[in-house]
């Protein structure tokens, strides 16, 4: 291990969200799961000061819990900071001077798998100024969505996306997302509401609350949410078969691209869509 250590204390480059993720399907059969998960909040310019100042967290090495690169954009090894900077510029939104958060799993013990990560990118007067949406599928599939924020001030902010890459066997490759998301700080939510056709589908919600990061608290964890990520792609296949079991009908899969992103619309989500239950700091 490089460099040890600096205080065990958390600091700006990081933090943890231990949480809740709660998931509702409304039809054709109703069928809701909610478990304990943590999710970690990570500067990805200041990446390699979580490595020299904890024991228990590496880049793009291996640790308990590390983070890799090559797990999220175009899983090529490039700095994920450089190309989603690169990714929000071909978008037109300015981030020259600001920072860019990544509220994700980690790898713990070599394995990760992130049904959604965050990216919160700040305009160089630390405003947040746009998301990114970035989700995986079990097909190896990935795909980027930016999401302008329409007003920096507001307590949360809705948005709103075209789907356009298949997650689920038991969902279309189309629809519409609807977010409701907080900025990350001694709270933090992240709601998405999928609608087709015939209304609101699914609503995911993630609920956490801010801790530092620092290796007292991964022991910790560790401890209390044994082999996260596993736990995280073991209740996504049992939820499926009980789905299947449920008689839920598997719809074709939709191919997509390996890697891809997309620049989407600001503002509210569809009327009705239910995604305002997440609440205000």
């Amino acid at each position: 291990m490089t460099g040890h250590h600096a205080a065990t204390t958390g600091d700006a480059s990081g933090a943890l969200y231990p949480g809740t993720v709660s998931h509702k399907r409304l039809r054709p059969k109703p069928h809701a799961l909610s478990y304990g998960v943590f999710s970690m909040l990570v500067d990805l310019d200041r990446l390699h000061d979580l490595d020299g100042r904890l024991w228990l967290f590496s880049w793009n090495r291996w640790n308990l819990y590390s983070f890799h690169d090559r797990d999220h954009g175009p899983g090529d090894g490039t700095s994920a900071s450089a190309h989603y900077r690169a990714a929000l510029a071909r978008c037109g939104v300015s981030v020259a001077g600001g920072r860019i958060l990544m509220l994700c799993y980690p790898r713990v013990l070599g394995y990760v798998f992130n049904p959604l990560s965050v990216i919160y990118a700040y305009d160089g007067s630390d405003r947040l100024v746009a998301t990114i949406y970035e989700v995986n599928n079990t097909f190896g599939e990935r795909k980027s969505y930016v999401v302008p924020i329409a007003d920096p001030a507001a307590e949360v902010h809705a948005q709103a996306c075209t789907k356009e890459m298949a997650v689920s066997p038991f969902t279309a490759g189309t629809g519409n997302y609807a977010f409701r998301v907080t900025a990350p700080a001694g709270d933090l939510v992240v709601a998405v509401t999928l609608r087709d056709d015939d209304g609101p589908l699914l609503k995911t919600m993630f609920k956490g609350h801010r801790v530092p990061l620092t290796d007292r608290q991964l022991a910790w964890f560790a401890l209390t949410y044994p082999l996260l990520t596993l736990k995280v792609i073991a209740a996504i296949h049992i939820e499926a078969a009980k789905l299947w079991w449920k008689g839920i009908p598997v719809v074709r899969r939709h191919r997509s691209a390996r890697y891809s992103v997309s620049k989407a619309r600001t503002g509210k989500g569809p009327a009705g869509d239910g995604a305002g239950e997440v609440p205000a700091r």
